[in-house]
């Protein structure tokens, strides 16, 4: 009998109460009405003592973490105000509700799985100084390198392997030129797809545009120009289209190559992560190009940053929303906050204020007085975002797929996926969670919810949960099982979970609380600083501008340092500032650009632009 696990309202178990009371303290339970309270309670730390030694930092999730274990090292005296009963935000796992017997941990849900690139440089750095028992790099040691991704195709149609390895012999810095990277591009599209010569060659020809364009050209040019006229992709065959343009996009990054930006597509997605990252430069020490962590997300990286940040007097304000930031005389003079009931309103206090929350979130809380204060608070209203929610199934039999990730190319809802359990080498599944029957968590995510599917011919917005269950097994299928192989049956399929921050579906008002941020073309000129024009106000967060510049955990990680860094610029701070990665640019490629700018500004074209 297949079982689907049942979802409930998070905030219900006594452990999660119990936390939220112990943070927000017996001075403000059961206030009925608006009261003003300081950031730190009665138990204020020495370091808080003087004036600008108090922060607020909104939100809890990677850039909300990131700012606190930033100040914390540098003796401010931090609360965080989360809205959840658990930290990590869209990154965090979460417990399946009723599934664990015996001694066994709950079946483990997430938002959708977590990768970490490894042209990922100032997440890891945080990562290894997170301790973790017998981890001598704290939880970045929790990483394991995946070899290879693959690229399913429906309708039985051959599959794509794409092996995770290094160019073993990168070429010398003198060697890497335009021709050798035509002449690498041309051979693997050769040997992994079916593309036409002529279409590999255009898009071979298009890499080297961006990748000698300099960066006045990439903003002011390439940024309102999306990546599927970048690469014609219009004009090309239905291959081209799925392979370079939707499944570089939509599959992802959530956004469709119609809109997206060709500077973010072109300069973060193909440069940084495939062609850097095959040739080693630019990376995480001696990282692969693809990790992922060794267990659950909480468990593996979440849990223990909690305990660390604890340890160095971070205090908690869990399952609280932020209702609006509080502006007057040139400052921000408070926050006010509330239960997610509405209950045990308040306005809190500090001397410096960093707004972490997702930008959807974090616009509604700027009020007309605030926004007038710094203009580029408004302009965030232009900054979109859009559904990239993922589904876990539980099955009987290990189903690893593939040692990396998986990407159904051909399916209408852009579905990715990975098979979680070959990676927790200190996990027995069946042993360590649910009730002793699942034995893989196969981790999925949709990204395209606007487009019918091949079960009911309806969106994913217009499914039920229970008829995107359906609808998402299908496609997978659709990918998976083909060439004479079975990899997925009916009868291994023992439940399924969706966060619950998704809900409506099936009805006429479908709602997801924890959207990402997708980038259409001119995107970029809307993204505010983590420096606001209020001088105790900043923002962090993966829509913020950065360099990394991708809505990725990466992004949200360096905003934080940046507004750290801002903080305390403005507070004269001797303290040492947060050092900032960004990505990598071959130096060889630094003639080229040079030259390139003396072309924009004559209004020429790129050297390589053939049009």
């Amino acid at each position: 009998m297949t079982t689907e696990y049942a979802q409930q309202p998070e905030g219900r178990n006594g452990h999660s109460r119990r936390r939220f009371l112990a943070a927000t303290g017996a001075a403000v339970a059961g206030v009925a009405g608006e009261v003003t309270v300081g950031v730190l309670g009665a138990a204020d730390s020495a370091a808080a003592a003087s004036a600008g030694k108090r922060v607020a930092v909104l939100g809890g999730g990677v850039s909300g973490l990131s700012a606190a274990h930033e100040l914390a090292e540098r003796g401010y005296a931090v609360t965080v105000y989360e809205y959840y009963d658990t930290l990590g935000g869209k990154a965090r796992s979460m417990d399946v509700p009723g599934t664990a017997t015996g001694s066994r941990k709950p079946l483990p849900g997430e938002h959708g799985f977590r990768f970490f690139p490894g042209f990922y440089r100032n997440l890891p750095d945080t990562m290894r100084r997170i301790p973790f028992p017998g981890n001598a790099n704290g939880v970045h040691g929790n990483l394991r390198s995946s070899t290879e991704a693959l690229f399913a195709r429906g309708s039985g149609r051959p599959d794509l392997h794409f092996p995770f390895r290094r160019v073993t012999t990168p070429p010398a810095l003198d060697e890497l030129t335009p021709s050798w990277i035509r002449d690498q591009i041309l051979s693997v599209l050769d040997l992994a797809t079916r593309l036409p010569a002529h279409e590999a060659a255009y898009f071979a020809n298009r890499l080297l545009v961006h990748l000698t364009s300099c960066d006045a050209r990439r903003e002011g040019q390439w940024e309102k120009v999306t990546w599927w006229d970048f690469i014609r992709a219009g004009e090309m065959s239905r291959e081209y289209q799925v392979l370079l343009g939707i499944g570089q996009t939509r599959n992802l990054v959530a956004t469709r190559a119609e809109i997206a930006s060709t500077r973010t597509v072109g300069r973060v997605i193909i440069e940084a992560l495939l062609l850097w990252g095959l040739l080693g430069r630019g990376m995480d020490g001696d990282a692969d190009i693809d990790r992922v962590l060794n267990a659950p997300t909480s468990e593996a990286w979440i849990d223990p940053w909690e305990t660390h940040l604890r340890s160095r007097g971070v205090e908690f304000v869990l399952g609280t929303e932020v209702r609006e930031v509080v502006y007057g005389g040139g400052r921000v003079t408070g926050v006010r906050v509330a239960a997610r009931d509405g209950s045990r309103r308040r306005t809190v206090t500090a001397d410096h204020y960093v707004c972490a929350l997702p930008v959807e979130h974090a616009r509604a809380t700027w009020g007309p007085a605030l926004r007038a204060a710094d203009p580029q608070l408004g302009r965030c209203d232009a900054l979109k975002t859009d559904w990239m929610t993922g589904v876990m199934f539980y099955l009987r039999t290990p189903t690893p797929v593939v040692r990396g990730h998986i990407n159904c190319l051909d399916s209408p809802w852009a579905v990715t996926g990975i098979g979680q359990a070959q990676f927790w080498d200190g996990r027995d599944f069946s042993r360590d969670y649910g009730d002793g029957q699942a034995r893989e968590c196969l981790s999925t995510i949709i990204s395209e919810w606007d487009k019918p599917g091949i079960l009911y011919g309806k969106t994913a917005r217009e499914c039920t949960k229970d008829e995107i269950v359906a609808e998402l097994w299908a496609q997978l299928k659709d990918g998976l099982n083909d060439s004479g192989k079975t990899t997925l049956r009916d009868e291994d399929r023992l439940g399924w979970f969706m966060d619950p921050a998704v809900t409506g579906l099936g009805g006429p008002a479908p709602h997801n609380r924890e959207q990402l941020l997708i980038h259409p073309t001119e995107t970029l000129y809307h993204r505010p600083s983590a420096k606001t024009a209020v001088p105790n106000f900043f923002l962090a967060g993966d829509y913020v501008r950065t360099d990394v510049d991708l809505a990725t955990m990466e992004g949200a990680n360096e905003s934080a340092r940046r507004a750290v860094n801002a903080l305390l610029d403005a507070d004269n701070s001797d303290s040492e500032r947060c050092h900032i990665w960004e990505l990598y640019r071959p130096p060889e490629m630094e003639p080229l650009k040079r030259v390139d700018e003396v072309r924009y500004r004559l209004g020429l074209p790129n050297t390589f632009d053939l049009g």
